[in-house]
């Protein structure tokens, strides 16, 4: 347990440090599972020690919330109070920092009925409203992480015993973010210069679209003019740098949502909405999906498309390779926070402005303009393979190899 507390502490400190990157006088958020209160109180006390002004803490409990889920009234379930929305509000006026725990099973509602997470699901997005807005346009500074549970880490190793399983998850969530080299911090630095890299080298050519060719996906994605390609670390409106993903390997992009065309499946089962999709296969035509299939939770699929304009596209695309740590491991973590970490992978949903040049700074209208899809979700799910090819195609027609065989070329 003293080496458990040692590395919490140090996770804590990245987080803080790197991660949100917390500011004198900030006000913080930390979204966590009642089972993560070691791992919470060492964030909280680190938040304070870099001079925040307030921690505030937002528990959950799986096992309360599916009690709610499955007894309360659909109504009442997709009407928010008041308070919520307004406190949601003025937290992002204040541009508090969030940093969001991952811990829950990833199907901890699998019993729960669909039309109950679906009235939820509408109640949620209005309280979120302010919050996805700051998030996307980078307003703030925010950070999604994880933490390992018991059930969590049974599903991602099952022939474990629990309380090993659970150790085995906690050692791969520190080796995921560096805590196992002499100093993270300057790790982090280098993983982040590598991936800024593979970014600029996107940026300088601009591809008009990607082709994404593999044993079950055969996908041309359309790129707007004027595209932008993130990598691991951003900055917020205040020019603080911060990393959204800890863990992290993608460098991603939004495309244009008129310009997508063919069939896409899923390599990877998704958790959402505490249940699990899995075998998704999506077909598109000018940029809207015209058939959705799952093999496992199909109603949870389309409930998921339907959930406005916007969620019928894509919002963002991703590459990452097939050699990336997190994929060397072999393993299924039903998480996506690592699973789209070992593969590539795009987004149902809405786009992020950043992904645009100056896009921050435009209307709702003139991002819709230039093809940068609008939705109350984002939802990635992986598509990436051994076999998977994707190519760079220019204005003029010319082809250019991006990856090949799952790996940069």
């Amino acid at each position: 347990m003293s080496d458990l507390t040692t590395n919490l502490t140090k996770y804590a400190s990245l987080i803080v440090n790197l991660g949100v990157n917390v500011q004198p006088k900030q006000t913080i958020i930390i979204y966590a599972a009642v089972d993560q209160v070691q791992l919470t109180r060492l964030i909280t006390k680190a938040a304070y020690a870099k001079g925040a002004a307030e921690v505030i803490v937002k528990w959950d409990d799986p096992v309360i919330d599916q009690e709610f889920l499955t007894n309360a009234d659909p109504l009442r379930l997709q009407t928010p109070y008041t308070f919520e929305k307004q406190a949601a509000k003025e937290l992002m006026n204040k541009k508090a920092s969030r940093i969001s725990i991952l811990s829950n099973s990833p199907d901890a509602f699998k019993l729960v009925p669909t039309k109950q997470l679906q009235a939820y699901k509408i109640g949620k997005t209005i309280v979120k409203q302010p919050v996805m807005k700051a998030t996307m346009n980078n307003d703030i500074s925010w950070l999604v992480v994880a933490a390992a549970s018991p059930e969590w880490a049974q599903m991602v190793y099952p022939d474990e015993e629990v309380e090993a399983a659970t150790a085995h998850l906690w050692q791969t969530i520190f080796e995921a973010n560096r805590l196992n080299t002499a100093n993270p911090e300057t790790s982090w630095a280098e993983h982040i210069a590598f991936l800024d890299n593979q970014a600029a080298w996107l940026n300088t050519n601009q591809f008009d679209a990607l082709h994404y060719q593999s044993t079950d996906t055969d996908l041309t994605i359309g790129l707007p003019a004027n595209h932008v390609w993130k990598a691991a670390g951003d900055k917020d409106s205040s020019g603080n740098s911060f990393v959204p993903n800890m863990p992290t390997e993608e460098v991603f992009t939004a495309p244009d949502n008129r310009r997508i065309d063919g069939t896409v499946s899923s390599t990877l089962p998704l958790s959402y909405d505490g249940q699990i999709i899995n075998g998704i296969q999506l077909t598109f035509e000018s940029g809207r999906i015209i058939s959705a299939k799952a093999e496992q939770g199909s109603e949870l699929l389309n409930s998921l498309i339907n959930t406005d304009d916007g969620s019928h596209s894509l919002g963002e695309v991703a590459l990452v390779p097939e050699d990336s740590p997190i994929a060397q491991t072999k393993t299924i973590f039903y998480n996506t926070l690592f699973d789209e970490n070992a593969s590539d992978h795009i987004a149902i949903g809405a786009s992020y402005p950043f992904n645009i040049k100056n896009g921050t700074n435009m209307t709702a209208e003139q991002l819709a303009a230039v093809g940068l899809n609008q939705s109350d979700v984002h939802v990635d799910f992986m598509i990436g393979s051994k076999d998977m090819n994707i190519t760079g195609i220019t204005k003029t027609q010319q082809e250019i190899p991006i990856m090949r065989n799952g790996n940069w070329v």
